[in-house]
């Protein structure tokens, strides 16, 4: 069974195929911190040859302080990217990372059965960070969650608004992918349903981290999965089918990006 989601499906929304260049690198978790990420973009200028993809493996919101300068240094950077010759659209990736995941889920806590207690969680685990980039005011948001789904509509939309007033913010979230592949690589989040095909992965990438050290085997007919968040936060760590490159950044640690050629193996790096 290929690994592959059939192209004419709608899953060209939820994956990207990487295709055509010898090399990928890929960024791990970054969590609001735009000062390594512009250092990190510095380096990779000097680094990135003309056939090389790139793809962020997610993570841009939440924890760190500089939440909504990281998304607008993602976003210039990418059109430096694609001025350059023989660079398409389709050759710069961002997927969706847990922060993403949560930050969505935070702006449709109206839908939820107890709002309070899901606020709760979610700013505790990171997206306080995010609320606080976008002007939005976390006490206003309790209030609301006592006053029921009219008032959590009203809360909601006004963060949604604020999200749409900053350039390029609302494009650039709509646009994250869940999965990353080439014809031997696939790039994920965090984690993966090895025992489901990748069509059929839902919240896997996300909240399956626990899982990705005990691959052991090939997942269907990729060389190699590589994941950019790792709660252990254990830096870039290379086992037989899999690499996990997230070194903690936004915890106290560098920033990695990663370069792969086509057979899986590590050829460069970055840590800032």
């Amino acid at each position: 069974m290929s690994a592959r989601p059939a192209e004419p499906s709608s899953d060209r929304e939820k994956f990207a195929r990487l295709a055509g260049g010898t090399r990928i690198w890929a960024v791990a978790s970054l969590h609001g911190e735009a000062g390594r990420l512009i250092r990190l973009h510095d380096d990779l200028t000097r680094r990135i040859q003309g056939s090389d993809r790139i793809v962020y493996l997610g993570n841009y919101l939440g924890i760190g302080g500089a939440v909504h300068d990281a998304i607008d240094e993602l976003i210039t950077f990418r059109r430096w990217l694609l001025a350059r010759p023989g660079i398409f659209t389709c050759d710069v990736v961002h997927l969706r990372g847990a922060q993403e995941e949560m930050w969505s889920k935070l702006l449709q806590l109206q839908f939820a059965p107890n709002p309070g207690e899901v606020l709760a969680w979610l700013l505790d685990h990171g997206a306080a960070a995010t609320l606080a980039a976008y002007g939005g005011d976390a006490k206003q948001g309790f209030i609301a969650a006592k006053e029921g789904p009219m008032a959590l509509t009203r809360w909601t939309a006004s963060l949604k608004a604020k999200v749409a007033a900053s350039a390029g913010h609302q494009p650039f979230v709509s646009s994250l992918r869940r999965a990353a592949y080439s014809d031997t690589l696939l790039f994920v989040h965090a984690g993966i349903d090895t025992g489901r095909p990748l069509a059929a992965q839902s919240d896997s990438f996300w909240w399956n981290a626990a899982a990705f050290g005990r691959i052991e085997q090939p997942y269907q007919d990729f060389r190699r999965i590589v994941r950019g968040f790792d709660p252990a936060h254990g830096g870039i760590v290379m086992g037989d089918f899999t690499a996990s490159i997230d070194a903690g950044c936004g915890f106290g640690g560098p920033l990695v990006a990663a370069c792969f050629d086509a057979q899986g193996a590590l050829v460069d790096k970055v840590e800032v």
